[in-house]
C-alpha cells in the first residue's frame, strides 16, 4: 500500500511564481518598485513609479498575471486570445488606477500585456453582461512585456491624472 501523498508543489504554482518575478524584474529595472498584494482580489501587483531624480510620481499602475505553458501563435498571427473571469473585468473596468492585464508563457519565457480599460472602451456596443462567465480578449503579440513597456504603463496612469486635472480645473 502506497502511503498518502501530501500537500504538492505544481506546475501551475511554479509558473505561477515565475510569472510574478519575470513582471516584477522589468518593473524594476526602470527603477520602479512592486508592491505583491496580499490579499487577491483580482490584481496581483501594484507598480509605484518614479523619475529621473528618484522622487515618487503620483499614482499607480495595478497589473494581474496569468501563468501559462505555452502560447499558441501562428505565423502571421497578431494577437492571440485568452479567457478571463467577468467578474474580474467588471472590477478592472471600474479601477481609476490603469489596469494590466499580463500573460506569461514559461515555455518561451515571454508576457504579452493588454491595457484593460483602453481594450473595453474601444470595443464599440459590447455588453460585458450579455457574454458568459468567461470572456476571451485578444492580446497583441506586439504588447511585449520589458522595461519601455513599464514607461508605457506610466503613461497610461499620467494621461488618467492629467483628465482628472483638466476636471477640476474647468
Amino acid at each position: 500500500m502506497k502511503p498518502p501523498i501530501g500537500k504538492r508543489r505544481t506546475r501551475e504554482h511554479v509558473i505561477a511564481d515565475l510569472s510574478i518575478c519575470f513582471v516584477e524584474w522589468h518593473a524594476l529595472l526602470c527603477g520602479f518598485t512592486v508592491e505583491r498584494m496580499h490579499h487577491d482580489y483580482g490584481i496581483d501587483l501594484e507598480v509605484k513609479t518614479y523619475n529621473a531624480n528618484g522622487e515618487i510620481e503620483p499614482g499607480n499602475v495595478l497589473i494581474q498575471v496569468k501563468a501559462t505553458d505555452g502560447i499558441a501563435i501562428r505565423k502571421g498571427q497578431t494577437k492571440f486570445p485568452f479567457r478571463v473571469q467577468r467578474s474580474d473585468l467588471l472590477h478592472w473596468r471600474k479601477e481609476k488606477s490603469p489596469v494590466i492585464f499580463i500573460v506569461f508563457d514559461a515555455t518561451k519565457r515571454r508576457a504579452y500585456w493588454l491595457y484593460v480599460q483602453q481594450y473595453f472602451q474601444a470595443l464599440i456596443d459590447f455588453n460585458i453582461f450579455a457574454a458568459g462567465d468567461r470572456i476571451t480578449v485578444h492580446i497583441p503579440i506586439a504588447n511585449r512585456v520589458n522595461p519601455a513597456a513599464f514607461r508605457k504603463f506610466a503613461q497610461f496612469r499620467d494621461r488618467i491624472a492629467n483628465q482628472v486635472e483638466e476636471v477640476y480645473h474647468e
